[in-house]
């Protein structure tokens, strides 16, 4: 008799998600519709184990190697957002370099943060442009969370999301990307698709790491 795979819930598109692999005592599924990796939900961290390796990232807003590693978001912005435009840096960390960035140039970003930056008065107003800067790999519930997103969009905004992008061509075993504890779901392109058509999204680009919405 044929075992049938163990299955979850895409927490993204809400199809069924099939066993994908097991790698240590970690978990992963794949979705079957929007194709994206997620991690066993039995496996997210607490949040206080969360917040220990958040507190171990050294993004120092004056390191030339975490500039260089944003700098593709920062232009991004520049190249469609107009200085006067207001900002918002979703997931901005302990260290908010892109907004620091984009603040040497002129632009207003207002940084929020469930733990550094926790000021949820910023979410009760709209915004011109969103960045998430390394942060949508970590929504535990990343449907809820792009449509909050889209919520604190103003007409024709833009939403500048950086994060690496899983592949079939991508070795996931051996991908560093999932090592990361606090990684827990991995985009396929297809993801970026349903959320773009299904979120309410009018627009899609990617530039490299960077994925781009227009609301």
């Amino acid at each position: 008799m044929i075992q049938v795979p163990e299955s979850q819930i895409c927490q993204l598109c809400g199809e069924r998600a099939d066993y994908f692999a097991q790698i240590g005592e970690k978990k992963y599924y794949r979705c079957c519709n929007c194709c994206s990796v997620i991690l066993d939900p039995a496996a997210h961290p607490s949040t206080t184990e969360e917040k220990l390796r958040y507190d171990k990232h050294k993004n120092n807003i004056d390191d030339p190697g975490y500039r260089n590693f944003v700098r593709p978001l920062v232009e991004a912005v520049v190249q469609d957002c107009a200085v006067e435009k207001e900002g918002l840096d979703y997931g901005a960390g302990p260290g908010p370099v892109a907004a620091a960035m984009l603040g040497e140039k002129g632009y207003r970003v207002t940084l929020y943060d469930i733990f550094y930056h926790p000021d949820e008065s910023v979410l009760n107003k709209s915004y011109d442009f969103i960045i998430c800067s390394e942060v949508i790999e970590h929504f535990r519930l990343p449907a809820d969370e792009f449509r909050k997103l889209r919520r604190l969009l103003r007409p024709g905004g833009w939403l500048y999301c950086m994060t690496e992008i899983y592949t079939e061509g991508i070795d996931f075993k051996n991908w560093p990307y999932k090592n990361d504890s606090t990684h827990l779901f991995f985009y396929h392109p297809l993801a970026f698709q349903w959320i773009e058509k299904n979120i309410g999204f009018t627009s899609l680009f990617f530039k490299g790491r960077v994925i781009i919405y227009r609301g």
